[in-house]
């Protein structure tokens, strides 16, 4: 069996972002691997650096603001931290797609579904207008739109917000991408459309053997749909594993509160448990361990001393008090 390549590499990610306060760290060092045919969950509260993430994958921080500082992003052996916007251009909605949170404002109000599906055909294939046309019907159809010779036509405002979603996703796949960046792809989406989506975005991952790359707070979605995770707290990843080992064994405080906020079937308590505290803001990370401030066992070196991501096998976790402790084979800062 062959070995899977490596899609998107991500070395020591630093974004910033300039304040009226000074420079604020959104990204603080962030590394993960995604191979082909994997999907990897990116988790955590707002204000995590999750989407900052992917908006550095990307291409699209909000310039001048914000900024890649340092770092490496390898997709498919290019840095696209070296590459010019044109360049940028020629990859993304072709080679990477995105799903962004809210369709309807990632939407054009002012552009019918046809118009706005058929711009990555034009910019990236040599399709005729009819050819294109046919494209858009054909992805359209395939990801369980009906009437789509109909809503090719229509406005963003004319269709229910599953309809939007799909069509978002109809934009990111027409040009099979080899990675799909979905950012909350169904969070505004009540519960039924949302397992319609996911199964729909499950399909066409296994058809297309697409890397994908998930980023959200339903840890839920994460069991459904993901390889491997990544928990973020306060710009860094403060545990990664496989799915698997994450819900059963997770050995970070901060891992542990979001499993334990989670509702269950079988739970009858008037309750959820909750994770006391919030997320600092950028420009107010306290020194030492981020999580500290909020941690019920939290000591004086947690809150003085930058806590290192320990690795135990494949497993990492950014914690002095791992719950079972790594052994330290190797370390970042």
């Amino acid at each position: 069996m062959r070995e899977r390549a490596p899609i998107l590499e991500v070395r020591q990610l630093k974004t910033h972002i300039k304040t009226a306060n000074g420079i604020v760290k959104a990204v603080d060092g962030v590394d993960f691997t995604i191979y082909e045919g994997e999907t990897v969950g990116i988790v955590g509260e707002s204000g995590c650096g999750k989407s900052m993430t992917s908006l550095s994958v990307m291409g699209l921080l909000p310039k001048p603001m914000a900024y890649i500082e340092s770092g490496h992003i390898h997709f498919a052996g290019r840095d696209l931290t070296q590459l010019s916007e044109k360049e940028m251009r020629k990859l993304r909605g072709n080679d990477i797609s995105m799903i962004f949170q809210e369709p309807m404002t990632s939407l054009n109000p002012v552009f019918t579904i046809g118009q706005q599906l058929s711009e990555p055909l034009k910019q990236h294939t040599r399709l005729n207008k009819k050819e294109i046309r046919n494209a858009v019907i054909s992805m359209l159809q395939s990801v369980g739109i009906p009437r789509a010779e109909q809503i090719i036509d229509e406005y963003p405002h004319q269709l229910s917000g599953g309809m939007r979603q799909r069509v978002m996703i109809s934009l990111a796949m027409l040009c099979q991408p080899k990675l799909l960046i979905a950012d909350e792809p169904t969070t505004a989406l009540d519960v039924t459309i949302q397992a319609q989506i996911l199964e729909l975005m499950k399909a066409i991952k296994a058809s297309t053997n697409m890397a994908m790359m998930l980023i959200t707070h339903d840890l839920g979605v994460v069991a459904e749909m993901c390889d491997r995770v990544m928990v973020m707290y306060a710009g860094q990843v403060v545990e990664s594993a496989d799915v698997r080992t994450i819900f059963n064994r997770p050995t970070h405080p901060y891992t542990q509160g979001l499993l334990a906020s989670m509702p269950t079937a079988n739970e009858r308590k008037g309750e959820l448990s909750s994770i006391p505290g919030s997320v600092p803001r950028p420009d107010e990370i306290p020194p030492g361990c981020a999580f500290a401030p909020r941690c019920s066992i939290a000591t004086d070196r947690c809150r003085q001393e930058r806590p290192l991501l320990h690795a135990y096998e494949n497993q990492w976790t950014r914690c002095w008090h791992p719950i079972s402790k790594p052994s330290e084979v190797t370390h970042a800062t």
